[in-house]
């Protein structure tokens, strides 16, 4: 393989934007084949965007790209986040189908394109990433690029007749065909794009991920994406995580944690989740007093309605459970809308006797596999899953529960309290060896080998 090509929405052309996820992934290939990294600078301009701006770092160049405010609104704000974001995440009924959306959609798509083609020589590669950028691989066809494409979607891809609520579903569908390798996190992800394929767009499943359509011949596999698995583990005895640690210790007061960690998003399920805590202080009266729910929560685009209604709705429901079930010296849920770094979220996971990981829908979800990785051991916590999240076709020897089913829930967290140390301990073995053996570098390689093979 020659250089590698990464175009995203947000870049890591700033320093401190290295220290996880995407910028991990693609790091290491960036820096060995003195590649390039396209995307948004983060800036928005009133008036028109002046030209790209180059940043050089470690051997990797940066170009990147003001939008204006028209181009943030309409495709970051409205088509992205509006449109393809609820409808992937299966919220058909929050989706906001607007006239002019898409245009902006396609408009920055292709402008962003055209800033690449310039760029790309014989011999490159080009990975594009996440919903952002659906038509990207058209684009850059169209301007000329004839040389390998891949995409890897970090969100789900919804079934058949929820992907058909787009109105623009068989344009996207055919723009994504553009790419070579199609990534995708589950295999239930990638079984839902080769169904639309087969079914509306007649194309042919011939097997191993290929499939013929469009008159062309592409490939669509599951690579669920990894973590730095062992460089985690190693946060979670440092300082600053035994200072976490320390801090919340006082608050529990020997009483046992039950830990959320999720952006505040209506994918994540968090309604349901605080409902099916307080089901368990009712049902389980023996976990009052002696058990403390904490969910960190930090907030995520505020400036959507959705996100503002969401934000009342677990104010309202934190408040109610205190009320019913708190006593002077017990506070049984804990709610924190903001951020932690790393490291103390790290202290934090290795502290709880339970971390609930259960979103309605999630494309992944690395907390699962941080939580794995921060575990103490000789007394390991429990890890509850949501069915739904695709971490658990890879992390099936955790606790899988259905969200919308607050009963079962609220059992399981009892059951996972109650769990035998023998059996934490072998559970947590076992998903532990999957996050060491699957983890970021895993990932990157593996999709990275099949568009180098499968594109020769």
């Amino acid at each position: 393989m020659g250089r590698l090509i990464a175009i995203s929405n947000r870049t890591a052309a700033d320093p401190s934007a290295r220290a996880g996820g995407l910028a991990v992934a693609v790091w290491e290939s960036l820096t060995s084949t003195g590649g390039m990294w396209f995307g948004w600078s983060g800036n928005i301009v009133k008036g028109e965007p002046g030209p790209p701006e180059h940043i050089t770092d470690e051997g990797v160049d940066f170009v990147v790209t003001d939008f204006t405010e028209a181009e943030h609104d309409g495709f970051y704000l409205q088509y992205a986040n509006r449109v393809i974001w609820p409808v992937f995440h299966y919220r058909v009924d929050l989706a906001h189908f607007g006239d002019t959306d898409f245009d902006a959609y396609e408009k920055v798509n292709k402008r962003i394109a055209d800033m690449v083609v310039p760029h790309l020589e014989k011999g490159d590669s080009v990975w594009v990433h996440d919903y952002h950028f659906l038509l990207m691989g058209d684009y850059l066809r169209k301007g000329g690029w004839d040389g390998p494409i891949g995409f890897f979607l970090h969100i789900p891809f919804p079934s058949p007749e929820v992907f058909r609520a787009l109105p623009e579903h068989e344009q996207i569908a055919r723009a994504m065909c553009a790419f070579d390798v199609l990534g995708f996190q589950s295999e239930n992800d990638r079984s839902n794009f080769v169904q639309f394929l087969v079914r509306s767009c007649d194309g042919v499943d011939e097997g191993d991920g290929w499939i013929s359509v469009f008159g062309r011949r592409i490939r669509a596999n599951a690579y669920p994406i990894g973590i730095e698995a062992e460089s985690f583990a190693k946060l979670a005895t440092g300082q600053r995580a035994k200072t976490a640690t320390s801090r919340i210790g006082k608050f529990l007061g020997g009483r046992k944690l039950v830990l959320g960690v999720d952006r505040m998003d209506y994918s994540k399920g968090l309604p349901q989740r605080f409902e099916a805590v307080g089901k368990m202080f009712d049902n389980f009266p023996s976990t009052r007093g002696r058990v403390s729910f904490t969910q960190i929560a930090p907030p995520s685009r505020s400036k959507v309605e959705e996100y503002q209604d969401l934000r009342v709705q677990l104010d309202e429901l934190a408040g109610r459970i205190n009320g019913d079930y708190g006593d002077l010296d017990w506070i049984p849920l804990r709610y924190l809308a903001r951020s932690y770094d790393r490291k103390e979220l790290a202290g934090l996971y290795r502290i709880a006797s339970v971390c609930l990981v259960t979103p309605l829908r999630d494309g992944m979800n690395l907390v699962a596999k941080e939580f794995v990785m921060a575990q103490d051991p000789d007394d390991p916590g429990v890890l509850i899953l949501s069915q739904f999240a695709g971490a658990a076709e890879q992390l099936s020897d955790t606790l899988i529960v259905n969200p919308h089913d607050r009963y079962h829930v609220a059992e399981t967290i009892y059951k996972a309290l109650e769990m035998p140390l023998e059996e934490r301990q072998e559970r947590w073995e076992k998903l532990r060896r999957t996050v060491v053996e699957q983890d970021i570098s895993w990932w990157r390689q593996k999709f990275l080998d099949d568009l180098d093979v499968d594109t020769c």
